[in-house]
C-alpha cells in the first residue's frame, strides 16, 4: 500500500463506547419498527419545514427511510408561503379572514398551479433522490377528495372566503393503489367543489390529512408545525404538553391560540375517526419525523383516544 493511501480518515475507528451508543439508538427503534411495519402513517408537511433546503432534504430522507423499513408513509402537503410569494409576484391581492386565505377565482388558479404544479413535483423529486418511490397526486385525482365551500364566522358574522372549502368525503382508492404498488403517495390539498362541478377548492391541508388518515385506517397522523408542540399555557415555555387524551384536548381547544387550532382540531378529528395516535411535531428540527415515530419519548405533542 502506498503512503498516500494511509490518511487520517483511514486511521479513525469507532470506539467501543461510540459503537454501544449507536447500537442503543438502533435497538430503541425495534419495538416501533415492529409496531409500524406494514402500517399506514399519514404525514402532513408544510410551513417552515418547507423553507430551507436542509430541512427539505432531511424530510425527504425521513420519508424514504420509513418506506425502506416497511412502513407505508403517505404525505399530504400545503404550501402557504409559496402561494403568498406567487400571488405577490403576480400582484394579486391576498387577504386573510379568521386565519383563512380569501381565495378568488383568480387566486384559486394560482393556488392550484403552486400546489399541484410546483410544490408537489419538487417534493416528489426530493424523496425520489433517495429511492424511486414517490408519486404525486392531487385531491382532484380520481375522486380522492370531495369538497364543499365554507365561510368563517368572525364576531358572530359569517364571512365568505371564496373558493375555500372543507373535505367532506374521501375515496382512498387512488392512494391505496399507489401503496399497493410500493409507492409513496404525495398529495396536494386541492379538492373538487361538489356543488359547482368543474371548479376546485383550496382546502386546509391539516384537515385534509386528518380526513385521509381516517379513510385509510391509518395507524398514526403526524402534523409538522413551527413550534415544539402544544402549550397548555402559552407563552409559558414550561407548559409544553407531551401527551394528552382526546377529551383533554377537546376541553383545551377553545382556549388555544388561533394558529394552533386547525392543527389540533385535525389531530382530534383523526383520533375521533379511529386513528390510533396523532401528533404535532416541530418541523424546524431535522429528522423530527423519525424521532417522533421511532423513539420512546418522541417529540412534540401526541393525542390518543383515551
Amino acid at each position: 500500500m502506498s503512503d498516500s493511501a494511509v490518511s487520517p480518515e483511514n486511521l479513525q475507528h469507532t470506539t467501543p463506547e461510540q459503537a454501544a451508543e449507536k447500537a442503543a439508538v438502533l435497538i430503541e427503534s425495534l419495538p416501533w419498527l415492529q409496531r409500524f411495519r406494514d402500517q399506514i402513517i399519514v404525514v402532513k408537511y408544510g410551513g417552515n419545514a418547507m423553507v430551507s433546503e436542509e430541512l427539505q432534504d432531511a424530510f425527504a430522507q425521513d420519508i424514504a427511510y420509513l418506506r425502506f423499513v416497511g412502513v407505508k408513509p403517505v404525505v399530504v402537503h400545503g404550501g402557504g408561503p409559496q402561494i403568498s410569494q406567487m400571488l405577490d409576484r403576480l400582484s394579486i391581492p391576498s387577504e386573510f379572514k379568521g386565519g383563512y386565505r380569501v381565495t378568488s377565482t383568480e387566486a384559486m388558479s394560482v393556488v392550484r398551479m403552486v400546489l399541484t404544479g410546483q410544490v408537489n413535483p419538487q417534493l416528489v423529486a426530493r424523496i425520489n433522490a433517495y429511492g424511486p418511490f414517490a408519486a404525486g397526486l392531487s385531491g382532484e385525482d380520481a375522486g380522492l377528495f370531495h369538497g364543499r365551500r365554507r365561510g368563517v364566522v368572525i364576531d358572530g358574522t359569517e364571512h365568505d372566503l371564496g373558493a375555500v372549502g372543507d373535505v367532506v368525503a374521501v375515496d382512498p382508492q387512488p392512494v391505496l393503489d399507489q401503496l399497493a404498488a410500493g409507492r409513496i403517495p404525495v398529495v396536494s390539498s386541492i379538492a373538487p367543489d361538489l356543488d359547482n362541478p368543474g371548479h376546485s377548492l383550496n382546502v386546509n391541508a391539516d384537515a385534509a390529512a386528518a380526513a385521509l388518515a381516517i379513510a385509510l385506517d391509518a395507524t398514526k397522523l403526524v402534523v409538522l408545525t413551527d413550534v415544539p408542540g402544544l402549550y397548555a399555557d402559552w407563552p409559558n415555555r414550561d407548559s409544553l404538553v407531551s401527551h394528552l387524551t382526546a377529551d383533554e384536548l377537546r376541553a383545551m381547544l377553545p382556549r388555544l391560540e388561533s394558529g394552533m387550532i386547525p392543527k389540533m382540531q385535525a389531530c382530534l378529528d383523526a383520533v375521533d375517526g379511529g386513528v390510533d395516535t396523532a401528533a404535532i411535531i416541530d418541523g424546524r428540527q431535522p429528522h423530527s419525523v423519525l424521532v417522533e415515530i421511532f423513539t420512546e419519548q418522541g417529540i412534540g405533542t401526541e393525542v390518543v383516544a383515551g
